[in-house]
């Protein structure tokens, strides 16, 4: 049963159609470009928090960055450097308080097009600022609500308690991020499968990064010094923005295919058989081809 499931689902002509989606969204450019919205949104917000969170008499984000991946070294530092804040945080001044509402705002409309661009919405721009700041809002609940999570069960190996349990908050803040940023335009019922699938995607990710996120930062600052930080943290939010773009493209594809599975539109198994057939015989005549030359040399030498 698992194997016909996964024949079916795995299937070349559905796995074409989600490249084909995933090329259209222009993927790779997308992940980066969520990933630098997100950098510079994020930085300015964590230090402001940090300036809070000081006066309060608890950790700020650097000291909670570093004992969440047990950074030690130049990577500590160059982290306590770029997100501890100064005690004259309060001082933001109008420049600053414009930059921090544009960089905002502008991460929220990046992630906005990309429901809008993978749905196939007409798009609002600054028309849906109100739901923006909402999720903005939702997002900073989410990261301190997971970020409490993870202190607490952490320090298991991996962190793989603490990415089970925060996996279900994941998979509703997706469901919500495409709500809100579409302007209520997407039903939960055709966002479910991307919430689903990204909730698995960024729960592996958060598990693998648990162990290479203190590599990379050291290796980063190594390198290039308190600079280094930045380029990790990127680095970091790509991983993820490009999970979530993907998860985006899959959950679309999935959502159609049940729709036509409902419909009664389900290709038949000797249809999927023949499918993997032909691929199966197109990689055994390529593989052929190109082990033919290669045996051939061998003997030549021998000889």
């Amino acid at each position: 049963m698992f194997v016909r499931t996964a024949t079916f689902w795995l299937r070349p002509a559905f796995a074409l159609r989600v490249v084909g989606r995933f090329q259209r969204l222009v993927g790779f450019d997308r992940s980066m470009a969520l990933s630098s919205a997100a950098l510079t949104a994020m930085v300015p917000l964590a230090v402001l928090f940090s300036g809070v969170v000081s006066r309060l008499g608890g950790k700020d984000t650097a000291e909670r960055l570093i004992d969440r991946y047990g950074l030690t070294g130049d990577g500590a530092d160059a982290v306590r450097h770029l997100l501890t804040s100064s005690t004259e945080w309060t001082t933001l001044g109008l420049f600053g308080v414009a930059f921090l509402v544009i960089s905002v705002l502008s991460f929220a409309r990046a992630a906005q097009r990309l429901f809008e661009q993978n749905w196939e919405l007409e798009p609002l721009s600054v028309r849906n600022t109100v739901n923006g700041l909402k999720w903005i809002g939702l997002l900073a609940a989410d990261a301190a609500l997971s970020g409490w999570i993870h202190a607490a069960l952490g320090h298991r190996p991996f962190e793989l308690a603490a990415a089970l349990v925060v996996a279900p908050l994941t998979a509703v803040f997706l469901v919500w991020s495409g709500r809100l940023l579409s302007a209520v335009r997407i039903t939960p019922r055709d966002l479910l499968p991307f919430g689903v699938i990204g909730a698995v995607a960024l729960t592996g990710y958060s598990v693998a990064m648990s162990v290479y996120m203190p590599r990379l930062f050291n290796s980063s600052t190594a390198r290039y010094g308190a600079i280094g930080a930045v380029f990790a943290m990127l680095s970091a939010l790509f991983g993820a923005m490009f999970a979530v773009v993907a998860s985006a493209a899959l959950g679309a594809e999935v959502r159609e295919e049940l729709d036509r599975i409902g419909r009664g539109e389900r290709p038949p198994d000797d249809e999927v058989r023949k499918e993997w057939d032909t691929v199966l015989a197109q990689a055994r005549s390529r593989w052929e081809a190109t082990r033919g030359p290669a045996v051939v040399g061998r003997l030549t030498r021998k000889h």
